[in-house]
């Protein structure tokens, strides 16, 4: 009886056990599929943050790119502003421009016949002034006429050079005392002299022996001897004009200037 009643509590003992066990279980089985419903939306949501970060990062890439190629933008039309004020104003310069060649080449037409009576007229004078360094002075003026004849050289060229050789006449060769050796005929026989020549005052020569000295008489256009008196004042001039001594007074015969008619 005892045995029975003992046994009969320990099966009663059991039958809770498993019934607890069996109850855990029903309820373990019912609440996984709970978590892991939670935790793949959990991961979805995740992921779904994720992406959404990388467009919000993406949005914000582009509207900072879009801003900077705004800026750009304005930049770009501030520029071609600029450029298009200065296409106008360079159509403005090539406008007076095309005016201004056509002006120059009607002032070509004139200048040139004009050149060609100036280099005539300093010839002319060239072989009417005191006829010192003659064959220089010659070649100058022969060298202007060919250089009117090439295309290759600027009119501004060529008027340049026609004025760089009126200043050498009427300044440099005006205002200078120099001398130079020459070979002239003198007494029957062609002789080396010394000339002498102060401004376009006098032109002179003495023999390299100091036998002879003349001067240029301008209105006969011949040399002319001179007295004896004047062989020291001539080689002291000489001496001056070669820089070897200072200037000083010295006395050479002057054609004395003709009445105006």
């Amino acid at each position: 009886m005892g045995i029975s009643t003992q046994i009969r509590k320990s099966i009663g003992l059991c039958g809770a056990v498993a019934l607890f066990v069996a109850a855990d279980i029903a309820v373990s089985q019912s609440v996984d599929p709970l978590f892991q419903t939670s935790d793949r939306k959990l991961r979805l949501a995740q992921a779904s943050q994720e992406k959404v970060d990388a467009i919000v990062k993406d949005t914000r890439k582009l509207s900072d790119q879009y801003r900077t190629v705004l800026k750009e933008i304005d930049g770009l039309e501030v520029y071609n502003t600029l450029l298009e004020r200065q296409v106008s104003d360079q159509e403005a310069e090539m406008t007076e421009l095309a005016a201004s060649i056509d002006k120059v080449t009607d002032i070509e037409r004139l200048i040139m016949p004009t050149m060609i009576k100036m280099i005539d007229a300093l010839g002319e004078f060239i072989e009417m002034d005191l006829p010192f360094l003659i064959d220089e002075r010659r070649t100058r003026v022969n060298g202007l006429r060919s250089l009117m004849e090439r295309s290759d050289v600027s009119v501004a060229e060529k008027f340049r050079r026609v004025m760089e050789s009126y200043q050498i006449e009427m300044n440099d060769y005006g205002r200078t005392m120099e001398t130079y050796k020459a070979m002239l005929p003198i007494d029957g026989a062609e002789r080396e002299v010394e000339i002498l020549k102060i401004g376009r005052v006098a032109l002179l020569y003495q023999s390299t022996d100091q036998a002879f000295s003349g001067v240029w008489n301008q209105q006969s256009r011949e040399w002319e001897p001179l007295p004896a008196a004047y062989k020291s004042q001539l080689r002291q001039g000489l001496r001056i004009a070669q820089k070897q001594v200072a200037p000083e007074l010295m006395m050479v015969p002057v054609a004395a200037p003709e009445a105006g008619q």
